[in-house]
């Protein structure tokens, strides 16, 4: 496995075409200068030892040692050696409603962002469980399966939109039934699903999904997110709402009444999800009277250092970058070598 064991100096790569647009306006206005004294091949006859080719080769030298650093820096490395350890966790499969009701602003910025925030804010607290990812509207998949790797999480996370989906609704039954086929088999562990919606059910059978999974022995904890009053539906262009067939404005409410049932039956708790954190932290508690048990992960547990390599090439470019003069070397004409450069 490789990595990077400082990676944010590689933050330092953005100067890399800065540096290159910086050359090539420098040529510009050199050669708009030189026009300025006169013919250039009269320049040329003036200048017998005056080389246009080798700033270019000094400059492109030293811009791959710029690049080689920054790699240098953030220091990369190879695992060389691969365990199997246990550690004390459970496990949680997030099953996430991404019907285009959670595009509803009551709750800002909007429902599926606040709950793009949850997931991500409780990936965070994770130590040595894991998580897997369920998306959800008229139909559900698995965006991310049940894993300890947190970073690859939340970038399937921040990857999340209604498009994902093309068939629209809510079928919280399908989600919950997935989401009991993504756990491990490892027994004795907590295994909860979460879900989050706003309760708009709209195929049914999901309070009785819901109390198939706990016979199982799974907890289902559903936070609820939206106004129960209602609030309309952005459309695609910004200010517009959506509308149905007979041209009314779509509302949309938080079903409380249905995330309830689930939860009940479910044997788990409800959340109600407003614009504070106190949903999050009351599943946070509810998180922790589950039982934990022990998790087999596989992981990289020595890593080789691999910057002398890098070191090397980049002691290696600079030496030639020291013995490449501005200008020709009088010395050298008569070698091979050195006669292309004499042509140009």
């Amino acid at each position: 496995m490789f990595k990077f064991a400082n990676p944010e100096y590689l933050y330092l790569l953005v100067l890399v075409p800065v540096l290159v647009v910086l050359h090539v306006l420098s040529n510009i206005r050199r050669r708009r200068k030189l026009a300025e004294y006169g013919d250039a091949e009269m320049l040329s006859r003036l200048m017998p030892d005056a080389s246009s080719v080798r700033p270019n080769i000094r400059f492109w030298l030293l811009f791959a040692s710029y690049t080689l650093c920054c790699f240098l820096l953030a220091r990369p490395q190879f695992g060389s050696k691969q365990e199997t350890i246990t550690r004390k966790g459970i496990e949680t499969v997030i099953a996430l409603d991404i019907s285009n009701s959670m595009l509803a602003e009551d709750v800002a910025p909007s429902r599926l962002d606040k709950s793009k925030r949850i997931i991500s804010n409780l990936v965070d607290r994770f130590q040595d469980d894991k998580v897997g990812l369920i998306v959800f509207a008229g139909d559900a998949f698995v965006q991310l399966p049940i894993t300890s790797d947190f970073i690859s999480a939340k970038v399937f996370l921040n990857a999340i939109s209604p498009g994902l989906i093309s068939r629209q609704g809510t079928d919280i039954k399908t989600a919950i039934e997935l989401a009991t086929r993504s756990f491990t088999p490892n027994e004795g562990v907590g295994k909860a699903i979460i879900i989050i919606t706003d309760g708009e059910d709209f195929e049914g059978g999901a309070v009785e999904a819901a109390a198939a999974a706990a016979e199982k022995g799974y907890r289902i904890y559903v936070m609820g997110v939206g106004l129960p009053t209602g609030t309309p539906i952005p459309g695609e262009r910004r200010g517009e709402f959506r509308k149905d067939k007979d041209g009314n404005v779509v509302m949309t409410h938080l079903n409380e009444e249905m995330c309830r049932n689930i939860a009940a039956a479910g044997k788990g708790a409800y959340f109600y999800v407003d614009n504070s954190n106190a949903a999050e932290k009351a599943l946070q508690k509810e998180f922790d009277k589950l039982a934990k048990a022990d998790v087999e992960t596989t992981v990289y547990t020595e890593y080789d250092e691999q910057f002398a390599i890098i070191a090397w090439i980049i002691l290696v470019i600079m030496l030639f970058e020291i013995f490449i003069c501005e200008s020709r070397n009088p010395r050298l004409r008569n070698f091979s070598l050195f006669k292309v450069d004499e042509e140009k």
